[in-house]
């Protein structure tokens, strides 16, 4: 698999004359988009998870690029002006940790070009075009079995090439570090480009390089102004055209989930079928775990538990799992979603008391700490984002409570999850469920619990009282097989992996940031149209905003609903059975501008019901 990309960019650009005096070539924009952060997106697109740029002239733009993007690691190459290409990726090498992809900064090409590398199961591998008529070639030529064995400019060494370099090529470790060997082994060499050293490593170093051609492929080096202009009017429309052809239709989930995803997280899902028994997925599998965990714990005291279900089949693993044989339970009910966690535990006989509280007021804390107090319970068990209302529950004041009484904490934080910075431990959460489904932008199908890793092992000698979501049986197994006791949503994990990726890229912080401009959007167009929310906004999460039903014998949700659906929105009825209500969500893939559209959508109905 695929982790790590270096993008070659240290070169001076000269051919551009005063426009790249100041600004390194990567920097030019098509489309209103700089060549090199278009193929950062692109990258991070196909599952890339670290980017090493090689820099050099105007170094800092890269340094000012990687703030914006955390995947983003910058390398100079002090000796830029003195140097080629395999100079600049002689910098990036001791970054480089295993296979990756090499690109050049001044590319623009159909995101193809990656899945065809990443998907060829050879290990090196070159990426090849058909003629190109860009009047800067850059001829390939292979054997009968696609290795190379000859790189020239010179069409007559080269007179019926397999191929046109691309400036795009997977490279195994193995090979980089034979490129540099090559690099480093004489002085002279100081101004080689890294296609002639990987000529040289094919042909004389035991590490062969294949030609992979993709006759009619979109794409172009940007050297000057008139391969600007070519670019411009010739192979941006059709890189466009191709890439346009894959694009999925976009719905706006403004429920509170599934979640909207983005088009990377649909497609990263279209993989090779793999038993889920094989090394390889265990592998990607534990990735995921890790990769989960670290959203809101720390990896060394915490360990992520995953099952094929939902959130509430989470929910109901945790529940079932986590109280002991002799336990007995409190759960805070001030919602639907905490009357779910206590049916759960009636279902299975736990012996159980029951906390209510309002369910759009904040939790009454000195009555909760009384209640923990009257009697002596083992483990305590809340959510923290109520789904039904919007009501961020406060545990950071309660669940250290709970933990003062010695009580083992038990969390639904499904709706809260990958959505706003979370620390398990500062909050004292024992246990917390979520699914692949909500903020963290994945498709449904994977259900997981976040587990302070001792109080885990505490359950060892327990007598079970579920099979299939036995909390410390489906670690065990893991641990032992890096395998699920029983058959995982397997495309579903791609699709997670590719998501728990684009979480880091964004950052929860600034996703959080997102998801409250969205927010503000709606609340501003509510307080217009004359429309009341349940929860009082000090004490909303900025994910739900339950919205009270208009005085109106006119109003009807169905209507509504499909008003909104038919302007690509989706959106969903309230569920508190004695308050009526619609719910509109914050989460996913969700921009502030398709809430203010959202908001327009809503006001014309509104409007045509006398509402305003």
């Amino acid at each position: 698999m695929i982790k790590q990309a270096v993008i070659a960019a240290g070169g001076l650009g000269s051919r551009f004359g005063n426009r790249t005096k100041e600004m390194p070539k990567g920097f030019i924009e098509i489309d209103g988009v700089a060549m090199v952060e278009r193929s950062v997106q692109k990258l991070i697109a196909a599952g890339i998870e670290e980017i090493i740029i090689g820099t050099g002239h105007c170094s800092e733009y890269y340094d000012e690029l990687a703030k914006k993007y955390h995947v983003i690691k910058t390398v100079r190459n002090d000796n830029y002006a003195n140097t080629s290409s395999m100079g600049t990726l002689a910098v990036c090498a001791p970054l480089v940790k295993g296979d990756f992809i090499l690109l050049e900064s001044d590319l623009i090409y159909d995101a193809v070009g990656l899945k065809v590398l990443i998907n060829d199961e050879r290990n090196n591998v070159i990426l090849a075009s058909g003629k190109s008529n860009s009047h800067d070639e850059v001829y390939l030529d292979a054997d009968e079995d696609g290795v190379l064995f000859e790189v020239s400019k010179d069409k007559s060494i080269i007179p019926d090439p397999a191929g046109e370099l691309v400036g795009i090529t997977k490279i195994s470790k193995s090979c980089l570090d034979k490129m540099v060997s090559y690099y480093n082994s004489d002085s002279s060499l100081i101004k080689l480009d890294y296609e002639n050293a990987l000529k040289y490593v094919s042909t004389k170093m035991d590490e062969p390089v294949y030609v992979h051609k993709v006759e009619y492929y979109a794409w172009t080096e940007i050297d000057d102004e008139s391969m600007l202009e070519r670019a411009e009017k010739e192979i941006w429309p059709r890189i466009k055209e191709n890439e346009s052809l894959l694009a999925i239709r976009r719905e706006v989930l403004l429920n509170p989930g599934p979640s909207t995803t983005t088009d990377s997280v649909k497609y990263a899902q279209v993989v090779a079928d793999i038993c889920p028994r094989e090394h390889e997925f265990g592998n990607l599998m534990e990735e995921v775990a890790e990769g989960l965990t670290e959203v809101c714990a720390d990896k060394k005291d915490y360990i992520t538990v995953m099952f094929g279900c939902s959130g509430t089949g989470a929910d109901e693993a945790m529940v079932s799992s986590c109280v002991p044989p002799d336990g007995k339970l409190l759960v805070v009910d001030n919602g639907s979603y905490g009357a779910r966690l206590a049916k759960i535990a009636s279902v299975y006989g736990i012996d159980m008391d029951v906390f209510k509280s309002s369910t759009y007021e904040p939790i009454d804390i000195a009555a909760l700490e009384k209640q923990m107090q009257s009697k002596k319970y083992t483990t305590f068990a809340i959510v923290y984002h109520e789904t039904t209302t919007g009501l961020l529950n406060d545990l950071a004041t309660i669940c250290p409570m709970a933990k003062k009484y010695g009580m083992t904490t038990i969390c639904d934080i499904v709706s809260a999850y990958g959505g706003m910075p979370i620390d398990l431990g500062k909050l004292g959460i024992d246990f917390a469920t979520s699914t692949s489904n909500k903020h963290i932008g994945g498709m449904a199908g994977i259900g997981f619990v976040v587990c302070k890793r001792d109080e885990l092992l505490k359950q060892k000698d327990w007598p079970m009282r579920n099979y299939y979501l036995n909390l410390y049986d489906q670690y065990k197994y893991f641990l032992e097989t890096k395998q699920t006791r029983f058959t995982p949503p397997v495309q579903t994990f791609y699709a997670l992996r590719q998501a728990i990726i684009e979480t880091k890229v964004e950052t929860i912080e600034k996703r959080f940031e997102r998801f409250t401009a969205c927010w503000e959007i709606l609340v501003k167009a509510l307080d217009e149209i004359g429309l009341k929310m349940l929860v009082d906004r000090k004490y909303q999460s900025h994910f739900i905003t339950a919205i009270l039903i208009p005085e109106t014998p006119k109003y009807n949700f169905n209507e509504l609903h499909d008003y909104a659906r038919s302007f690509g929105f989706t959106i969903y009825p309230g569920k508190l059975g004695n308050i009526d209500t619609f719910r509109i969500a914050n989460m996913g893939d969700i921009k502030p501008e398709e809430m203010t559209h959202f908001t327009c959508v809503l006001r014309d109905y509104m409007h045509s019901i006398g509402v305003c």
